[in-house]
């Protein structure tokens, strides 16, 4: 594979490139996997060569979930380059929020009687002008890749009340993460809570302007006419009476409910229905992956919790529950944040991502999830953070946007967190092999032992600075640990697993922790 440059100027090199050395290029094998995937290919498919070619894959040192100016973070596009290349990381995906526009309207006139909060998003920034200055940021700062993406909440909730303090916003901070979209028209086409491109007109808008059908029995009172005998004293002469108060008031009962529908299109999903489970999600994914982004659902056991007094509604609370879930009751996204600043259980042995993948082995699920590492950066400091805490260490078929995507799908990376600034951790070596070593696969690829169960699997790693360091090493199969070490970097060593069941789809995968944390993605092991 290729390697990092060591001719770099100083001032742009870190250790951190050390991170990306990795053992020489794989046979990818494409059929295999085609057939491994039941009708998937889509996921991982684009980063295939034909069976039996080699590919080049090249490393790139990712910063995950990065905002800029044009939304909640400190820093502007060119800044966030420019720490980036002195930093060592070579690509910066953004994540800046798509919208941070919150409502709550009261019943039955919510259209009319309505409190609205807005935060500075992408939205309010202007999309094609967020799009045009990364394009101008990257033609600055060539050596470092910058990948256009938002970060969406793509529906809250309301329940609860104003009058007994009880009024209650939920989900707010269920984030995704959209990666990959290239133009301004698929930003503002995505189905998100307060963007107001996304409403819909159908027959269910049909019920918003039926208020104007009152202006029907306004005009006829407003010119009907009753003729009648009017009498003063003694005086009796014939009159016209018209019915133009009654036909006021239809008429402003008409107007008030045509404002409070307007503009007469829907939200895909209702703000006051709390039964909606994961279906707002599910479609924002499909809707992504039908521009061809890349869709990666973001910190999801990230808790959220604030109590907020505003003058005209009170109190207010605003709460987002861990939502680890989301992995086994959605599909068709890329990745989750498996390595983050906050708490965590869905990688732990047997969890929801070893749940996740052990449905997706066994056909009952269309796609499989992959971990990331995501940093969730606002700015240097903010939250004790550094743009190089958290990474991701993809290989890539090219060092290019389109390059980064197709090993975002495929799983070829694995993510990093470095709890001391010191060092960091590298992945030297992970792979499975059969037949005294002839046959072998890494992160994101199949292996087929082709009737041979002599799997044994390496690994080997290292810190940045070459240093000797502590480190605990859990090596697991399918959601069971297979083996643990207590050790200490350099670690080199080998399992040679004999207990995988015969005919059974597994998945081998790695955690590294220390004071440095490494998650690897899974090398899959077929039948036979």
């Amino acid at each position: 594979m290729t390697q990092p440059s060591v001719n770099q100027p100083e001032a742009t090199r870190s250790t951190w490139w050390l991170l990306a050395a990795s053992p020489p290029a794989r046979a990818v094998h494409g059929a295999a996997l085609g057939l491994f995937l039941l009708g998937t290919v889509a996921v991982v498919g684009p980063v295939l060569a034909a069976a039996g070619a080699e590919t080049t894959l090249q490393p790139l040192i990712a910063a995950l979930h990065i905002h800029s100016k044009a939304s909640t973070g400190a820093l502007s596009i060119d800044e966030l380059a420019e720490q980036a290349e002195r930093l060592g990381v070579e690509a910066v995906v953004l994540s800046d929020n798509l919208v941070l526009r919150y409502e709550y309207g009261l019943p039955p006139l919510r259209g009319v009687i309505r409190y609205t909060v807005r935060v500075p998003s992408v939205l309010e920034y202007g999309v094609e002008r967020f799009l045009a200055e990364i394009r101008e940021a990257q033609s600055r700062h060539p050596r470092v890749l910058l990948i256009p993406g938002v970060e969406v909440a793509p529906h809250y909730y309301w329940t609860g009340s104003l009058l007994d303090g009880t009024l209650t916003m939920h989900n707010s901070q269920r984030n995704v993460l959209v990666v990959g979209l290239a133009r301004a028209e698929d930003y503002l086409a995505l189905p998100v809570a307060g963007n107001p491109a996304a409403r819909q007109y159908g027959w269910e808008s049909l019920p918003n302007v039926l208020p104007g059908l009152l202006f029907v029995p306004a005009a006829w009172l407003w010119t009907c006419r009753r003729v009648g005998n009017a009498r003063v004293g003694i005086l009796t002469y014939g009159a016209t009476a018209r019915y133009r108060g009654p036909a006021v008031m239809i008429a402003g009962i008409a107007a008030l409910l045509l404002l409070n529908a307007w503009p007469f299109s829907q939200s895909a999903f209702s703000l006051y229905e709390e039964g909606l489970g994961y279906r707002p999600y599910q479609a924002l994914i499909d809707a992504v992956t039908a521009r061809g982004g890349v869709v990666v659902w973001s910190m999801p056991e990230a808790r959220d919790f604030n109590r907020f007094s505003f003058a005209p509604l009170g109190t207010v609370t605003v709460t987002t529950e861990p939502y680890p879930e989301a992995l086994l009751l959605t599909t068709g996204y890329t990745g989750f944040g498996g390595i983050y600043q906050d708490n965590r259980t869905a990688t732990t042995p047997g969890g929801v991502w070893d749940q996740a993948i052990a449905r997706f082995l066994m056909g009952e699920r269309a796609t499989l999830p992959f971990a990331v590492g995501e940093l969730a950066f606002h700015g240097p400091g903010h939250d004790r953070k550094e743009l190089d805490q958290v990474l991701t260490i993809l290989w890539a078929p090219e060092r290019t946007q389109r390059g980064l995507l197709q090993a975002l799908r495929a799983g070829r990376y694995y993510a990093l967190h470095q709890y001391r600034r010191e060092y960091g951790l590298r992945l030297d070596r992970f792979r499975v092999e059969c037949q005294g070593g002839a046959r072998g696969a890494e992160s994101g690829e199949v292996l087929y032992p082709q009737g041979s169960r002599d799997l044994v699997v390496r690994m080997a790693i290292s810190a940045t600075d070459q240093g000797r360091h502590p480190i605990k090493v859990t090596l697991i199969r399918s959601g069971q640990v297979v083996a643990r070490f207590e050790s200490h970097t350099p670690f080199v060593n080998e399992v040679a697993d004999s207990g995988v069941p015969p005919g059974e789809w597994v998945a081998y995968r790695l955690e590294i922790k220390g004071e440095a944390e490494l998650l690897s993605n899974p090398v899959f092991v077929g039948p036979g």
